[in-house]
Parts: structure tokens; sequence; C-alpha cells
């Protein structure tokens, strides 16, 4: 729609031989302890996933009533979900965002109108933005790909009690403390999405979950297939919710937050909008298309900005990494872009 491939991801940037800073998964996972974990789940494949434990697990790291828990194939699977339970009559999604949730809220046949925030206005919300009327609001937090961290009570702002109100904090664990986080919080008609993916590199195991008031679970499980989690999916969201692995996400969490700013305090010619608090920079670059062709020729992938709307080809999401990635990448970014 409008030109924008509300289907393209990052994965489809990478290629053999580069260097990934197109995807937000965090460098050098899954950990050892992990990978343990979710291999001793293969001696139990006979038996059909048992979500008991992995329910209990979740709902005790937050700190909520496991009946307040949907374990999901990835956060995509919940965005699907969300578009099969609900009819609404004005769905409004808030870009530039993530655009799988209007993908699926466009597949499942629902009309969407777009909010789209300005780079003049550092990408942030105005709760006045919304119509009055939207039945179902989708905003992410920190927004992928603009790294913004709206305000928990802006977002507050925009709860009704006739409106469905999506927030997608798969990035949330990214940011120390998750000061802004609204899980679990007693707000009519709010969804919480969640996912394992970034933060713990489980892309390839799919599994996310959500958290809601009771009712809005039944409602999202009510159109869910039977097992839909697997069971490797259902030990690594146990493992990931325990105190060591809540312990070692704050502490990548802190150690995200220095390597942006290192990030962004070596790149150059480039403008950027608002506070990025994700584990991803987005910036504005001349030429940014052609930039970004010639540090694949080099060796790097980076994501493109234009398949989101309210962004254009000079836009770029950069991922967040290690100093010494980092290093040889701004390495090559300075060259590139000087040859432009």
């Amino acid at each position: 729609m409008d030109g924008f491939d509300l289907w393209h991801h990052g994965d489809q940037e990478v290629g053999e031989g580069l260097v990934d800073l197109a995807v937000n998964v965090r460098a050098n996972t899954p950990p050892s302890w992990l990978l343990e974990q979710i291999a001793a789940s293969l001696t139990d494949l006979a038996a059909y996933p048992r979500q008991d434990a992995a329910l209990t697990a979740v709902a005790q790291r937050h700190q909520v009533a496991p009946d307040r828990v949907l374990l999901t194939a990835g956060a995509a699977e919940a965005f699907v979900l969300i578009a099969r339970a609900f009819r609404p009559r004005h769905a409004v999604v808030v870009h530039p965002q993530f655009t799988e949730p209007e993908a699926a809220l466009r597949s499942a046949g629902h009309l969407v109108d777009r909010v789209v925030l300005r780079p003049e206005d550092g990408f942030g919300l105005d709760p006045r933005q919304i119509p009055s009327d939207a039945d179902l609001v989708v905003i992410g937090n920190p927004t992928n790909p603009t790294s913004v961290l709206h305000p928990a009570d802006t977002l507050r702002e925009l709860a009704r009690p006739d409106r469905i109100l999506v927030v997608d904090e798969a990035f949330m664990d990214a940011v120390p403390g998750e000061p802004e986080s609204l899980v679990g919080a007693a707000i009519p008609g709010l969804v919480v999405v969640r996912s394992l993916t970034k933060t713990w590199g489980l892309a390839g195991l799919r599994v996310g979950y959500v958290v809601a008031a009771p009712g809005v679970i039944e409602q999202l499980a009510a159109v869910q297939p039977h097992w839909p989690v697997s069971t490797p999916a259902l030990a690594a969201a146990i493992a990931c919710s325990n105190e060591q692995a809540v312990t070692e996400a704050a502490q990548a969490a802190v150690d995200i937050e220095r390597q942006r700013a290192h990030l962004l305090d070596n790149l150059t010619a480039v403008r950027t909008y608002g506070v990025p608090r994700g584990p991803f920079v987005l910036v504005q670059v001349e030429g940014g298309a052609v930039l970004r062709e010639a540090l694949r020729g080099k060796g790097y992938a980076v994501r493109r900005g234009d398949t989101f709307p309210g962004l254009g080809p000079d836009w770029l999401r950069i991922a967040v990494r290690p100093e010494d990635v980092t290093d040889g990448f701004v390495k090559v970014w300075r060259d590139t872009a000087v040859d432009l």
C-alpha cells in the first residue's frame, strides 16, 4: 500500500559474508546456558506441549496472574491473533513502526488508518493525534525503527473503555530498568506484546507472549490454534523468565546503552531525531539508498528505511553492536560516504 512494503523485514537485507547490522537481534546470542535448556527439552518431543510451567514462569517474571498471559509463536503471531479476535470499526497504527501489525490487520480484512509521527517532533506522540473514535490503536515502545521511547503516561492517555490499545514492547527489555513499560498495568483494553527474539537470539524458535486482562486473553486464545508454542520454545520461555536471565538481560541493556552511544558518537554526516533508546538507531543521510548498497559491497548490511510508512530512501536503521564491530563498520561508513 502507498508503495510501502509492509512485509519487508531486516533479515531480507542479510546475505552471505555480510556483517549484520540490519537485524535487531542481540549479538552473540543465544547464550550457552539457554541452548542447554532448550536442548534438554528435546527428549520430550513425543508428548504434546504443556504450557502450565511456562505460563507460571512468565507471569512471575512480570508479577501478574497466569490468566493474564498468552504464549505465542513470536510477537508476529500475537498481531495475527489481535487481527482475528477483534472487529475494529476504526483501527489506527502509529507510524513509523514495525509494519507487521498493520499487515496482519489488513490481511484480516480490516481498514487501517495511519498516524504518522514527524521527525521534526522527534517522532514523539501527542495523544491528541489519535482520532477519538479509534477503537483499536497500535504503537511500539520503544518504537522500531525510530528507537524512541514514549512516556508511559502518554500511552495511558490513549486508553478508552471501548478501545483496544496494543503496545508492542518487543524491545522494552533492552532499555535499562524498563521505566516506561506498561506490562501488567491495570488499563482497560491494554494489550502488551513481548518477544524473546531480540534479547535472546531466538528468531528461529518463535516465542513471545501477550499480557492483558483475562477476558482479552480469552478472546485471543479462542482464535489461536491448538499447541501453538513448541516444547523447545516453552523451555526457552521458562529459562528466559528466571532470576538469572532477568539479571543478564538487565546487564545487556546497560551494555547496549553504552554501545549505542559509541555508535552515534562515531557516525558522520547523519541526522538523528528524538532520543534513541532501543538496540538500534535511525539515521537520515543524503543518498541513503546508494550508501546502503555501497556498504553491502564492502561487507556490511544495514536496514533500509523506505519500507516504513513515514520514511523514505534517505533513512537507514542500524543495529547496535559491540564496539569492535562498530569500529570496523564506522571506518567503512566514513570511507564509503566520502566516495559518494
